[in-house]
């Protein structure tokens, strides 16, 4: 067998860096029984780079490519134009060109090809590269084949195929060629079978895309296909398009487009028992690959043909079950506010602090509420709390139960004992101790914070295996805490209490979300008393521009130590220092402990005390806090007396007094213990590293940071035996770079099918951005789209557009007016602390970092819940 020219017969799976991902393909579907492949031969990656190793000028151009980025548009354009010209120019060796024409003798030399490139790193399970090098159909002739296969090769440095790969962080040199010549097929219709609905994701469904003529017409964007779906073997929906064009193939060789007769445009392309023998045939394909397939097809004199097949790269994976149920996932990460992958070490450790089985997906966990929704009680209350926490989740949620895909079972007494309440509520006698008490708070900070230093103490000497026990023994102490009953019953006595001052504000004053301003500047909140308190950091450096200087130039997180050598640097160093003890183990997307922390990073502080130091007059803190304070008192006062002039106004004001006390005493501590939860994770994290460091000196790693990419599990393992397949640690990298290009659904079933959920609202403006509001008041203001926290550059007067946000977000909004979010409901961190910096609100917004443009005028409509972009 040749080493540059392989026919399809000799090709498989194995030979993917031989004849890259579309001739693997071939190879592979060729041995499918009753799947037709048009014969073919593939020229392989060895022809490609001998031609180019032969050639020092390709070489020369390949390194100024290189050294290339996304920004150098007009030089991507003139170097890959300039290789082109080149390869195209290179004589093809003499003992390839003879094994081309042997084959090309073999299947006949006089017919039609279609003649396509087939790249190393094209359809791959992890990047699909279609389209990024070019297809030539319908070649006849020796010689014109010839030329096209260099055409081929050339066209592996296309202006847009360059630009991908530097988008994607494919090594030039690193991707090779082989070229695919293929006989032609003259179809009567052709085109693209998705074995899972490339919309909703649902593996049960499978699409067709089907038009007239070569399926150019399609990729070209020429006509409409229709589009049939099918499952089980029944076609459940059809959408039968106007085809006006197909594209055919001319006896001599080339394409011609040509208008359908009109009687046939809106005819279907397939007939229903086409699309049904299609679909048999797209399921034996997937089966064949093992995974959801994307594949192109030809008919011709009514036989069908498959002409490529590659992995469908854009699909959500599911968590896996051993059982054929219905199962539904909902996103732990839109609770908890961070939708980023976690790392392994993360998601391991959120696992064990969770009760109940998590299910892992695309690097996130979920959790199945099948047994919920088949609970008549159960689904009241799931869809109660999603409707206070995530209006798009419980829409989604009834699409699913409205289609009957969760069988509801019938109530038993036990359930009804158990489950006929709207809200979680404390027992009685719990919340009387509660309310009779508001120094539980304090007993209960000072709890937290006496385990803490307990385990500072107890961890001091820990290592090897004795320390991974220690911390797997001490994360229960971290769940006896965060799943304290008196601890939960604060918190959700002021989030009931909220809920009724909404409800009954509304219903008695005719006032919307009357809590957001009774919610502002409440003590014990400890998140938004880390904003507030680096607004005093600023406070500290503000007086001194030669500082302010060196911090607007700082790069390195050694910063620190130099701050001394300037005027007022020790002050600030020991003003940052106090600041980074409190608050150091906070981050964005902290539930994930590999994330680096502030102490770790604390160069991602440095623009938002910059940004304190620009926006705000000295003592501006303490003025935020007292005016945020006073509106609220103000807000009761005015509740309270508009109240006593309804009928039983005297009852009416003492429970909403009540009920007032409960929030301004109780909604702060809300955010305690996730302060508490990160606290510990940085201890934990601390002693790992420093067990790490034995690792790589014990070359088992190579950096420190390699641990994040083991479960717990595997680290004790590693720790015990110093040993490590490093493979590992290098294909979970991998894994992550991929978990970090998917979108994470809010509710996805076990098919597959991602169910989005919607705002049914009418009484937001046409053109209107409709979201869930979480903080009354409306702003107009420009909007800052900024995805991560540490590129925040923010002016007076800015609305802060972004995914979500956590805790560790918060530093920066002591300097803006108004917030939209993604991600996110009424008691996620964000809209607590939204409120309590009296912040219009809406969160939930769909897409709202795409949709809404940096630097765009735009209001923000925080009591009715929608954004409006005010300047285009």
């Amino acid at each position: 067998m040749s080493s540059y020219v392989l026919g399809f017969q000799d090709i498989d799976k194995t030979k993917l860096m031989v004849v890259g991902g579309k001739g693997a393909n071939l190879g592979e579907l060729s041995k499918i029984e009753e799947i037709r492949v048009p014969d073919g031969f593939c020229v392989s990656t060895e022809a490609f780079k001998r031609i180019i190793g032969e050639t020092p000028s390709v070489n020369v151009l390949l390194d100024q490519l290189s050294l290339l980025k996304l920004e150098d548009r007009d030089k991507i354009s003139e170097l890959s134009g300039e290789i082109r010209r080149v390869i195209e120019g290179i004589a093809i060796p003499k003992d390839i060109h003879e094994e081309i024409t042997r084959l090309l003798s073999r299947l006949g030399e006089k017919n039609a090809y279609a003649i396509r490139s087939s790249a190393t790193a094209e359809d791959l399970p992890t990047a699909s590269f279609a389209g990024q090098q070019d297809t030539y159909l319908n070649i006849i002739g020796k010689e014109s084949i010839l030329k096209h296969i260099s055409k081929c090769w050339a066209s592996l440095f296309t202006e847009r195929a360059v630009t991908y790969r530097i988008r994607n962080g494919f090594d030039h040199r690193k991707v090779h060629l082989s070229v695919v010549v293929q006989q032609m097929v003259f179809p009567q219709a052709a085109g693209i079978l998705f074995t899972a609905d490339p919309v909703t994701s649902n593996r049960k469904v499978l699409s067709i895309d089907a038009s007239f003529g070569l399926g150019e017409t399609l990729v070209s964007g020429l006509v409409n296909a229709d589009i049939y779906k099918v499952r089980n073997g029944k076609v459940i929906d059809k959408k039968i398009s106007t085809k006006k064009l197909a594209i055919y193939a001319l006896k001599d060789g080339g394409t011609k487009e040509q208008e359908i007769e009109p009687e046939q445009q809106n005819g279907q392309a397939l007939t229903d028992e086409q699309i049904l023998q299609l679909e048999r045939m797209g399921r034996k394909i997937e089966e064949h690959f093992g995974c959801p397939q994307d594949i192109e097809w030809c008919l011709a004199d009514d036989a069908f043909y498959i002409v490529q097949s590659r992995p469908i790269t854009t699909l959500y994976p599911i968590p896996e079950v051993n059982d054929e149920e219905n199962h539904v996932y909902l996103s732990v990460g839109h609770q908890q506010m961070m939708t980023d992958p976690l790392k392994p070490l993360g998601m391991s450790l959120m696992e064990l602090i969770s009760y109940g089985h998590r299910f892992k997906a695309g690097g996130r966990l979920f959790v199945d509420v099948a047994q919920m929704l088949a609970s008549p009680d159960g689904r009241k209350m799931l869809l109660n709390n999603t409707g206070q926490h995530d209006p798009l989740i419980k829409d989604a949620l009834m699409t699913i139960i409205e289609r009957d895909f969760i069988k509801c079972l019938p109530n038993d007494k036990k359930e009804q004992s158990s489950g006929n309440s709207d809200k979680v509520k404390p027992p009685a006698d719990t919340q009387a101790q509660i309310e009779n008490n508001p120094s539980i708070v304090s007993d209960l900070i000072r709890k937290s914070q006496t385990s803490i230093e307990e385990l500072k103490q107890n961890i001091q000497g820990k290592s090897g295996i004795n320390l991974i026990d220690f911390i797997l023994e001490d994360i229960q102490e971290l769940k006896r805490i965060l799943f304290d009953p008196q601890s939960s019953a604060v918190f959700m006595a002021a989030i009931n209490a909220s809920q009724w001052i909404n409800e009954k504000m509304n219903e008695w004053l005719g006032e919307k979300n009357a809590a957001d301003i009774l919610s502002q500047s409440v003590p014990n909140n400890i998140t938004s008393e880390m904003g507030l308190a680096l607004m005093d950091v600023a406070d500290v450096i503000r007086p001194y521009p030669e500082l302010v200087d060196y911090l607007q130039h700082v790069k390195d997180d050694n910063f620190l130590e130099k701050l001394v050598k300037f005027d007022g640097g020790q002050e600030a160093r020991d003003a940052i220092l106090s600041y980074l003890d409190k608050y150091g183990m906070r981050c964005s997307g902290e539930i994930d402990i590999t994330k680096p922390r502030f102490s770790e990073k604390p160069t991602t502080l440095v623009p938002m005390i910059l940004s304190n130091i620009k926006n705000f007059e000295p003592n501006a803190s303490h003025r935020k806090f007292e005016q945020g304070r006073q509106e609220a008192l103000e807000k009761e006062k005015e509740l309270l007396g508009r109240l006593n002039k309804l009928p039983d106004g005297e009852e009416k004001v003492k429970e909403t007094k009540r009920m007032i006390n409960l929030i301004r005493n109780f909604i702060g501590y809300r955010e305690y213990p996730k302060y508490g939860m990160v606290s510990r994770y940085f201890v934990y994290k601390q002693a790992l590293l420093k067990e790490a460091e034995q690792l790589v000196h014990a070359n088992v790693i190579h950096e420190k940071e390699d641990i994040y990419y083991l479960t717990f599990e595997e680290l004790r393992e590693v720790v015990r035996t110093n040993k490590l397949d490093y493979q590992i640690i290098s294909m979970r990298k991998d894994e992550y770079k991929l978990y970090e290009k998917l979108t994470p659904p809010r509710v996805i079933t076990s098919a597959g099918e991602i169910i989005a959920g919607e705002y049914k609202r009418e009484n937001i403006p046409a053109g209107a951005i409709a979201g869930l509001p979480v903080s009354s008041g409306v702003i107009e203001g420009r909007a800052r789209v900024i995805l991560n926290m540490e590129d925040a550059n923010l002016e007076d007067g800015d609305i802060l557009v972004t995914a979500f946000t956590d805790p560790g977000w918060t530093p920066l909004f002591v300097s803006i007016k108004g917030l939209v979010t993604e991600v996110g409901g009424l008691m996620t961190h964000g809209a607590v602390i939204a409120r309590e910096y009296g912040l219009p609100a809406v969160v939930g917004v769909e897409n709202a970092t795409k949709l809404i443009k940096d630097g765009q005028r735009i209001r923000v409509h925080g009591t009715e819940g929608y954004v409006e972009i005010l300047c285009i």
